[in-house]
């Protein structure tokens, strides 16, 4: 588990990148107010997924518009999947499950 901060550093509807070990994750803040985390690298050109925009289900690259799915991490638009990591909230704090 990491503790990566107050849930209140992303602003509801917006994502923000994290780097943890080796990897660069994406974290979003849903406006339910559920989070979601998954790999912040565009697997197509490497675009910055934290900067897409989201909605309850998907985010969609901010450089070519393809799609994934925030709880699957598969695509909606024909490229290969992302990861998904376990996130949730836990006192005010964003607890990643790596």
């Amino acid at each position: 588990m990491r503790n990566l901060g107050p849930v209140d550093d992303i602003p509801l509807g917006e994502g923000r990148t994290y780097a943890v070990g080796d990897d660069m994750i994406a974290v979003f803040h849903l406006r339910t107010g559920e989070v979601r985390a998954v790999s912040a690298v565009c697997p197509h050109k490497g675009g910055p997924l934290a900067d897409g925009q989201i909605d309850n289900r998907v985010v969609v690259c901010p450089l070519h518009l393809y799609a994934w799915d925030l709880a699957t991490g598969c695509s909606q638009s024909g490229q290969p999947a992302i990861d998904v990591y376990p996130v949730r909230v836990d006192d005010g704090q964003l607890i990643l499950g790596v």
